[in-house]
C-alpha cells in the first residue's frame, strides 16, 4: 500500500519568475559541472532558475537503480550516498524529481536539485542525527545555496528547532527556505514567515500534528 503523505506548507513558496530573454538550457553550452556549479552563486531570479535547467538537462545524471525520480551524478562510494539517497526517497514521496549533485574540488556546492510541476530549487542536506547539531548544521550552509533541507532522523524539541530555524534565517540575510521533511510530514519555512507573531506557535502546531 502506498504511504499517505502529509504535507505542510508554513508559508507558500515564492514564484519563479522567468523572463522570455534569457536563453533556454539548451541553447548554452555545457562546460563541466564545475564551472556550471560555481555560476550559481552570481546568478539571481531567472537566470539561477535557467542555470538549473541547464545543470539538470546535461545529460550527466543517471537514473539510480530500483528508484524512481532520483537521478545522480556521483556513485555510490560517496562518503554521504546513503544520507542522500534517503533524503530523495522522501522528496519523491513528496512529489519531486530529484537530482543528485556532485562535489567539484574547491566549490561549496548545494546536495539536491528538486523539480515539481515546473519549480526548480536548490537544496543543500543536512540530515538531523542529535538535538545539538541543528544549528550547527544550518550555519554549514552558509554560502552553499540559499535553501536547506533538514532530514530529522532524530525527535527534537519542536520550540528548540524553531529558535534554530529563526536564528538561522537572522544570520543569513540571503536565506529564504527552510525545507523540513519529518517522517512522513513537510514543512517548508519561508523567510517572511518570521514576519508572523505567531511563527513559534505555528511552527509547534504543524510540526507536531
Amino acid at each position: 500500500m502506498k504511504p499517505i503523505i502529509i504535507e505542510d506548507n508554513i508559508f507558500d513558496f515564492e514564484p519563479c519568475e522567468e523572463d522570455g530573454s534569457v536563453l533556454l538550457a539548451e541553447e548554452t553550452p555545457w562546460r563541466g559541472f564545475a564551472d556550471e556549479l560555481q555560476d550559481l552563486h552570481y546568478l539571481k531570479g531567472a537566470q539561477f532558475i535557467n542555470q538549473l535547467k541547464l545543470i539538470v538537462n546535461c545529460g550527466e545524471f543517471r537514473p539510480i537503480a530500483g528508484e524512481t525520480n532520483i537521478f545522480s551524478a556521483i556513485g555510490e562510494e560517496s562518503s554521504d550516498y546513503d544520507n542522500l539517497i534517503n533524503a530523495a526517497r522522501k522528496a519523491v514521496d513528496h512529489g519531486y524529481r530529484v537530482y543528485i549533485l556532485p562535489n567539484p574540488k574547491g566549490i561549496r556546492t548545494a546536495d539536491f536539485i528538486f523539480e515539481r510541476k515546473g519549480v526548480y530549487k536548490m537544496f543543500d542536506l543536512k540530515t538531523i542525527t542529535g538535538k545539538n547539531s541543528v544549528e550547527n548544521r544550518l550555519s554549514e550552509s552558509v554560502g552553499q545555496t540559499n535553501r536547506v533541507l533538514l532530514h530529522m532522523v532524530a525527535d527534537l524539541n519542536p520550540g528548540s528547532l524553531a529558535r534554530s530555524i529563526k536564528r538561522y534565517f537572522e544570520l543569513n540575510p540571503n536565506a529564504l527556505e527552510v525545507l523540513v521533511f519529518k517522517g512522513k510530514k513537510q514543512l517548508s519555512v519561508m523567510r517572511n514567515s518570521l514576519e508572523d507573531a505567531n511563527f513559534f506557535r505555528t511552527f509547534i502546531r504543524r510540526y507536531t500534528k
